[in-house]
């Protein structure tokens, strides 16, 4: 379950306030109303408020414990009836707004003016080998026998476990990186993701209160980018590899054991199984289930759910078997 680490919640907050952010006017039973966060349709409970947007994921709306849920008209039925619906126009437009509320500082991402040098007592505690003009903010722990290199910034909110390896020029923020994690130079990490819509010629961002977790034994190769989460956590899983110049987006989850090759992207909210393979230069589509022991070939593009065991590759990305009689039958 999604569990905001870092962000302060000004809630509770009552549904008349909710209601005039969104433009919208609620029963007359609910205005007094407590909420106290807004969350995903997986993990509210009835203190919070959700939203639902398509139908897509119509399972998890019929589930979902949420008190109230932005919504439309047309998605109303899928929703259980201990969920009140909020109707509006545009469904992301008023979560940004909502979000706000209870997250007023998880817009942006400014730079700290309070960042200070490592104290030397820590390093010493800790046993710490840190190079020069290394940084450090509010909110920071940094596990013993880690290495941490030149011109790093480690800024407010990060968690570092034992034995890890920070390399130089890495940017961290609003991270939890567990036991034995590498990651190479020139690495950021935690910043807010690509999250915006456009609405009446402007672009409207919203708001990314989740984290970045890495977990235990995981490499993150030079010059990679992984984005937090929005409403849920962005996570790498045990004993994964990242080579160089991977890219990936807010709320992505990716399984133990896989091997991601330079230059891949994943979109936002993808779920990556375990001991899942991706050639180079691949680029996987967002809100997509890739399954467990899959296979994707070096320039793949992903537009679509695989199986487990699945091996594919193309654009679109298919079975390597129907590609390559593909391929066959263009060359005759």
């Amino acid at each position: 379950m999604f569990k905001n680490l870092f962000f302060k919640n000004k809630g509770p907050i009552s549904i008349s306030l909710i209601g005039k952010v969104c433009n919208f006017a609620s029963n007359t039973k609910d205005n007094n109303s407590k909420i106290s966060d807004v969350k995903n349709l997986a993990d509210s409970t009835i203190r919070d408020i959700t939203f639902f947007n398509s139908a897509k994921y119509r399972e998890q709306a019929s589930l979902t414990k949420a008190k109230f849920c932005i919504t439309t008209k047309n998605l109303i039925k899928y929703l259980p009836n201990s969920c009140t619906p909020i109707l509006v126009d545009n469904v992301l437009l008023s979560l940004s707004q909502v979000t706000k509320l209870f997250y007023p500082t998880s817009i942006t991402d400014n730079f700290n003016n309070h960042l200070k040098v490592v104290k030397k007592s820590v390093i010493k505690k800790n046993n710490l080998q840190v190079g020069k003009n290394v940084l450090v903010g509010k909110n920071i722990s940094i596990g013993k026998n880690s290495f941490i290199g030149y011109n790093t910034i480690i800024e407010d909110n990060v968690i570092i476990g034992k034995n890890c390896s920070i390399g130089s020029n890495v940017i961290l923020r609003n991270s939890i990186v567990k036991n034995n994690v590498h990651i190479l130079d020139g690495c950021i990490i935690g910043k807010k993701g690509f999250g915006f819509f456009p609405n009446n010629g402007e672009n409207i961002r919203y708001a990314h209160i989740g984290c970045v977790l890495i977990n235990e034994n995981c490499e993150i190769g030079a010059g990679s980018t992984i984005d937090r989460g929005s409403l849920s956590n962005t996570i790498i899983g045990r004993n994964t590899f990242l080579d160089n110049q991977v890219h990936i987006a807010h709320n992505v989850k990716i399984g133990e054991n896989c091997m991601i090759a330079g230059q891949v992207g994943i979109a936002g909210s993808s779920i990556i199984g375990n001991n899942v393979m991706i050639g180079g230069q691949a680029g996987i589509s967002g809100h997509l289930i890739i399954g467990n022991n899959v296979q994707i070939g070096g320039g793949s593009g992903v537009i679509k759910n695989i199986p487990d065991n699945a091996k594919v590759i193309g654009y679109p990305a298919t079975e390597i078997k129907n590609f390559l009689k593909e391929m066959r039958n263009k060359n005759d």
